[in-house]
C-alpha cells in the first residue's frame, strides 16, 4: 500500500494503547494519517505514545473511558479541533469477563455491555457530526467470531459482540448515502493479554498486526463498494486431537 495513502486523514482509535488498537494506530500512522488513541489509564496511554511518537508527529493520546459519553464527546471534539476534522473511527475498546452466568456480578455484566456495545454507540454518535462535516469517512467496529460461535463462560462477551454486529449492520444502512462507510471485523483468537479469568496462551492465534492490516485494507478500499463485514481467523490453528 502507498505509504502516504492516508495523508491528511484523521483517525480516532479507541483502546489504542495496546493490542489490536495499538497495532492499528501504527499501521494508520505508517500510511500517513493523523492518529488519536484513547485508553483508560494515563500510564498505558503514555507508554503507547512512546512507541508511536517516533513514527511521526501527528499522534495524540487521550485518557477517556468509552463508557462515559462526556469523555468520548470531549475527546472527539479535541481531536477534530487539533487535527482539523475526523475521517476514520475505529471502535476497538473492549473487555471480556469469562465466567459462568451464575458467578458473574451485575457490575461485571454492565462493564462488558457498557464497553463493548454502549461505548461503540457513544463513539459513533459523537463522531457522526465530524464525519458528516468531512463529507464522509469510515467507521470500523472490532467485533469477534465469538459473536457467531458462543462458548461456555462467555455469555456476556458473546452477547455484547452479537449485538455489536446488529448495531453495525443497521448503522451501515443509515449512513451509507452520506459517504460514511461502516464495517465490522470479526477476528478469531488473537494473541493479546485480553480478558479476565480467561487463558491468554493462544498457540497458533492471530497477531494484533493481522487485524490491523484488515482495518488498513478497508480504509483503502475503493469508494464504489463496501466490504461491510470481514471475518479473519488463523490460517492454521492447532489441530483438534
Amino acid at each position: 500500500m502507498n505509504m502516504t495513502a492516508l495523508t491528511g486523514k484523521v483517525a480516532f482509535v479507541t483502546g489504542g494503547s495496546r493490542g489490536i488498537g495499538l497495532a492499528t494506530a501504527k499501521v494508520l500512522l505508517d500510511q500517513g494519517a493523523h492518529v488519536a488513541i484513547t485508553g483508560t489509564k494515563d500510564a498505558t496511554v503514555t507508554k503507547a505514545l512512546e512507541t508511536l511518537q517516533p513514527m511521526g508527529p501527528h499522534v495524540l493520546g487521550l485518557v477517556a473511558d468509552v463508557r462515559r459519553y462526556e469523555d468520548v464527546d470531549a475527546a472527539m471534539t479535541r481531536v477534530a479541533t487539533e487535527f482539523g476534522g475526523l475521517d476514520i473511527l475505529v471502535n476497538n475498546a473492549g473487555v471480556g469477563v469469562f465466567k459462568p452466568v451464575a458467578e458473574m456480578t451485575v457490575e461485571e455484566w454492565h462493564t462488558v455491555m457498557d464497553t463493548n456495545l454502549t461505548g461503540v454507540f457513544y463513539c459513533c454518535r459523537a463522531a457522526l457530526p465530524h464525519l458528516r462535516a468531512r463529507g464522509g469517512g469510515w467507521i470500523i467496529n472490532i467485533s469477534s467470531l465469538a459473536s457467531r460461535n458462543a462458548f461456555v463462560n462467555a455469555a456476556a462477551y458473546c452477547a455484547s459482540k452479537s449485538a455489536l454486529n446488529a448495531f453495525s449492520e443497521a448503522l451501515m444502512q443509515e449512513v451509507r448515502y452520506e459517504g460514511i462507510r461502516v464495517a465490522y471485523v470479526l477476528p478469531g483468537s488473537v494473541n493479546t493479554s485480553f480478558g479476565s479469568g480467561f487463558n491468554t496462551e493462544k498457540p497458533g492465534a492471530l497477531m494484533p498486526e493481522d487485524v490491523a492490516q484488515v482495518v488498513a485494507d478497508l480504509v483503502a478500499h475503493p469508494s464504489r463498494s463496501l466490504p461491510s463485514r470481514v471475518e479473519i481467523r488463523p490460517a492454521q490453528p492447532p489441530r483438534k486431537s
